[in-house]
């Protein structure tokens, strides 16, 4: 199964439109795609509260102490 920064690619090499035989086909702009790539991480990073709670409770320790 291809991911979505895959076909982000894939669509990146092909055209935005044909069109023959009386029948047109468009693809979705590549700065939708990639919007919807952003979104997608974006909600697979808050999905996961082991990386919340981690940056919660990570101890700041200043240079030079041990």
């Amino acid at each position: 199964m291809t991911t979505l920064s895959d076909q982000i690619a894939a669509d990146a090499a092909k055209p935005q439109s044909m069109s023959g035989d009386g029948v047109s086909v468009s693809n979705r702009s590549l700065a939708d795609q990639i919007a919807a790539d952003k979104y997608g991480r974006a909600n697979a990073a808050a999905a996961s509260p082991a990386k919340a709670l981690k940056t919660m409770f990570m101890k700041i320790v200043p240079p030079g102490a041990q």
